[in-house]
């Protein structure tokens, strides 16, 4: 438990932190425990789908088995003994998922790997029979999958995403970081959310740019355009020249229209159309 408060800490300093200022508080000084502890940005880069699980049912799958379906697929990593750290990334997911009009199975898919070898299908069962009442009962059950495995297999997908973590024997805990990666449908890292907080904003984000097209409105992709992932905040920003270019397209098309408009007005008042006039009326004469 020490060495959950531990890492709590440390996640929730750092975030209220500028990335610079935390990474000067901490060079040199990182706890004993939290070595090599730490999520890398891959993204670009591709995961192996042929690696081994099992999921909540007992049955044996592999990783590709959840690619292939034109969605995005979101990983996260937990083990379901963790004391803390792992509850505030799943709860965090449902806080943001559910002011979303998209739901997993019908719009995406979500992976929550156990990376603990020692986890059973039946602990992953219960686990997410309470997360998916929690985010909206049996139409989320079919696109979010609770996986456990060995060793290896959860070993080389941690290595491939850059989620790294320990075992620290004297607390009898994993010590790792919080955070969720966002895969394509191809099996490409897309992105990598860090934390224990992730905006409806920053996971429709996500998912709009991990979709690579295929999930999301024109407007979605539209608001993607004017957010970007700013890498030394981890957060979606605003994008200050892409609004401006917008402004400028907005300004021209209305002024376009607009002179469009009074051309047709006065070509109407210069040539107006001729209207046939009615000739004598020549009435018969009486004899």
């Amino acid at each position: 438990m020490r060495l959950a408060w531990l890492i709590l800490t440390c996640v929730l300093f750092c975030g209220f932190l500028q990335p610079g200022v935390a990474d000067a508080q901490f060079a040199g000084k990182k706890p004993v425990e939290l070595e090599g502890v730490e999520i890398i940005d891959r993204a670009g880069e591709m995961v192996a789908k042929d690696l081994g699980f099992v999921d909540e049912t007992g049955k044996q799958v592999v990783l590709g088995d959840y690619f292939g379906r034109d969605q995005p697929v979101l990983v996260q990593f937990v083990y379901h003994r963790c004391p803390m750290l792992c509850t505030f990334v799943l709860n965090a997911y449902v806080d943001g998922a559910k002011g979303l009009n998209w739901r997993p199975g019908r719009d995406y898919q979500v992976l929550s790997v156990s990376f603990d070898p020692t986890d059973t299908p039946k602990m992953a069962a219960a686990k997410k029979k309470n997360y998916v009442a929690a985010l909206g009962g049996d139409e989320t059950a079919s696109g979010w999958h609770f996986l456990t495995g060995e060793e290896t297999q959860i070993k080389a997908l941690a290595d491939a995403l850059g989620f790294r973590y320990r075992w620290v024997e004297e607390q009898k805990e994993f010590a790792h970081a919080a955070g969720m990666f966002a895969l394509t449908p191809d099996g490409k890292i897309s992105r990598t959310l860090y934390g224990i907080e992730y905006s409806s904003r920053d996971l429709k984000l996500t998912l709009v740019e991990a979709g690579e097209g295929r999930l999301g409105s024109p407007f979605d992709r539209l608001l993607l355009y004017c957010f970007q992932y700013d890498g030394e905040t981890h957060k979606y920003a605003l994008v200050a020249v892409n609004i401006m270019k917008l402004g400028g397209l907005a300004t021209v098309l209305i002024m376009g229209t607009f002179l469009l408009v009074q051309w047709r007005r006065r070509k109407t008042t210069r040539h107006p159309e001729k209207v046939p006039v009615p000739g004598p009326v020549v009435r018969g004469l009486r004899r």
